[in-house]
C-alpha cells in the first residue's frame, strides 16, 4: 500500500470539505474526495399551474420551463431535489392556494417549496413564481418575483433560469448561481474548427464564428462583451477577437511569430498570452485591443496557457518546458516571484478558481490508477500544495475550467484523445455528480462565463 496524506480544506464556496493528496509524496495512490458538505437544503420545485391562456399554447412554455426549473435547481450542488414523484399531486398556483402541510410531511418532507404559475396576459408571457419555507408556516415567504417576455419556449427557459439563480442566491450563501451562465468551447466540423457557445447546461448550443478555419482556446471577456481566441489562419496562430455585442470580428493587434492561448484579466483591460516572436514561445501582457505589450517571462523552452488570479489580478499560473516536460507555475502578473507547482508528469490547462485558492488542471502523472500514463482533472490548493484527483476511468479529460460560482468544473472527455470524440462535462468541485452536456463528437476547450 503506498503511503497517503490527506487535508481538511475549503473547497467550494460552500466549504465542502475534501480529502486531499500531498503533492510531494512521490508515490500516491488514487484518492477519491471525501466529501461532506454539510446539510443539504430539501427544496421541492412544484409543477406550476397553468392559468391565462389558451391550454394547447401554455403546454410547451410551462413544460419547458417546469424541466428546466427542476434541473437547475438539481445543478446548483447545494439542493437535496425532492423527486416529482413523491411530491402532492397538486399545482399551487398562489400563495393563497398552497397547503404547506402537505410539502412539509413525509413523503414529500420538504424545507423549502418553489411554485407559481404561468400564463397569458395582453399577449405577453407571465409567470409569477413564489419560494416558501415549509417548516416555517408563520412567516413562510421567502421569495415572490413576477416575469414578463415574449410568449415563446426560449423565454420561458430563460425566466426558469432567472428564477433558479433567485432562489439559489437567497439560499446559498449569497453566491449568485449559474443558470444564466454560458460555456463558450470549440466544434469540429467537415475539417474545421469554429466557436460556439451553449448555457450552462448544454441547452441552446450555436455557433458563433464562420471562419471556415481552426479555431482553438475560446475566452470570455469579464463582462462578457468580447471574446478572444486563436485561429490558425494564412498568417500562422493569431489572437482574434469577436464582439458578441456587435455579432462580428474587431480589431486586435498581433505580434509576429506564433499567438496564441489568449486569457483575460480580471478587470478586463489586459490580455496575457504565448508568442514566438522572440523565439521560444513566452508570457505576454498587452492591452485588450493589442497594445502596450510587454514581455513576463524570459527562459529557454515553451511557456503557454496563461490564466490570471480572477480575485487579485495579481499573479498568473501557465505551463512551462523550461525544466523539461510541462509543468505548472505560477508568478506575480510582472513576471517575478516564480513558482512551480507539480513536481513530475505532463500538466497543461490551468484555470482559476474564482476565490483565488485553487487551480484545477489536466495532468499525466505518469503512474497512478485506469490506463498507464492516463491524463485527468485535479485540483490543487495553492497555499499548501496539495491536491485531488477528481476524474478517473471516463478517458482522456483535459481543458478544466471554473464556474463563476466556484462550485463547479466543466471539462473536456475523450476515449481516445482525439477531438473528434471530446465531449464536455460538468462536475461539482469535488469530483462528484458529473454529467455530460454534450453529444456527437468534436466539443473541446470549454470555457465558463464570468457571471
Amino acid at each position: 500500500m503506498r503511503p497517503t496524506a490527506t487535508l481538511k480544506t475549503t473547497l467550494c464556496t460552500l466549504a465542502a470539505v475534501l480529502s486531499l493528496a500531498t503533492l510531494p509524496t512521490q508515490a500516491q495512490d488514487w484518492i477519491r474526495a471525501g466529501t461532506d458538505t454539510g446539510a443539504r437544503i430539501r427544496i421541492a420545485a412544484a409543477d406550476f399551474k397553468p392559468t391565462n391562456g389558451d391550454p394547447g399554447q401554455l403546454a410547451q412554455m410551462k413544460q419547458v420551463f417546469d424541466t428546466t426549473l427542476s434541473t437547475d435547481l438539481g445543478n446548483a450542488g447545494i439542493f437535496d431535489l425532492v423527486s416529482k414523484s413523491m411530491q402532492p399531486n397538486v399545482m399551487p398556483g398562489s400563495p393563497q392556494e398552497i397547503n404547506l402541510t402537505q410539502w412539509a410531511t413525509l413523503p414529500t418532507n420538504a424545507s423549502m417549496v418553489a411554485f407559481g404559475s404561468v400564463g397569458l396576459e395582453g399577449g405577453s408571457l407571465v409567470i409569477r413564481g413564489w419560494l416558501f419555507d415549509a417548516k416555517n408556516t408563520q412567516t413562510a415567504q421567502v421569495l415572490g418575483k413576477q416575469y414578463t417576455d415574449t410568449p415563446t419556449v426560449e423565454s420561458a427557459r430563460i425566466i426558469a433560469h432567472k428564477f433558479a439563480d433567485e432562489i439559489i442566491l437567497r439560499l446559498g450563501a449569497g453566491v449568485p448561481g449559474i443558470a444564466e451562465s454560458h460555456v463558450y468551447f470549440v466544434h469540429a466540423q467537415h475539417g474545421t474548427k469554429e466557436i460556439w457557445e451553449m448555457d450552462y447546461d448544454g441547452q441552446n448550443a450555436h455557433p458563433l464564428t464562420h471562419l471556415g478555419q481552426i479555431s482553438l482556446s475560446p475566452r470570455i471577456s469579464p463582462d462578457g462583451s468580447r471574446l478572444a481566441f486563436t485561429t490558425l489562419d494564412n498568417h500562422g496562430w493569431t489572437i482574434r477577437m469577436y464582439s458578441l455585442l456587435l455579432g462580428r470580428l474587431v480589431a486586435y493587434a498581433n505580434m509576429s511569430g506564433t499567438n496564441m492561448s489568449p486569457a483575460w484579466a480580471p478587470d478586463g483591460n489586459q490580455l496575457a498570452f504565448s508568442s514566438s516572436a522572440t523565439g521560444d514561445p513566452e508570457i505576454w501582457v498587452s492591452d485588450n485591443s493589442g497594445g502596450g505589450r510587454r514581455r513576463v517571462t524570459n527562459s529557454r523552452g515553451p511557456d503557454t496557457s496563461p490564466v490570471w488570479n480572477p480575485r487579485s489580478g495579481a499573479q498568473i499560473a501557465w505551463i512551462s518546458g523550461r525544466s523539461g516536460l510541462p509543468q505548472l507555475y505560477i508568478m506575480d502578473a510582472d513576471g517575478t516571484n516564480i513558482s512551480r507547482l507539480t513536481d513530475g508528469g505532463y500538466a497543461t490547462s490551468p484555470s482559476w478558481s474564482p476565490n483565488g485558492q485553487f487551480i484545477a488542471f489536466a495532468w499525466n502523472r505518469k503512474y497512478g490508477p485506469g490506463a498507464p500514463g492516463g491524463t485527468d482533472i485535479y485540483v490543487m490548493e495553492i497555499a499548501s500544495r496539495r491536491w485531488i484527483q477528481l476524474t478517473h476511468d471516463i478517458g482522456v479529460c483535459d481543458f478544466p475550467t471554473w464556474s463563476p460560482d466556484g462550485r463547479h468544473i466543466t471539462f473536456q472527455a475523450s476515449p481516445d484523445g482525439r477531438d473528434l470524440h471530446g465531449e464536455l462535462w460538468t462536475m461539482l468541485a469535488d469530483g462528484t455528480d458529473r454529467k455530460k452536456i454534450t453529444s456527437g463528437g468534436g466539443n473541446t476547450m470549454p470555457n465558463w462565463s464570468w457571471h
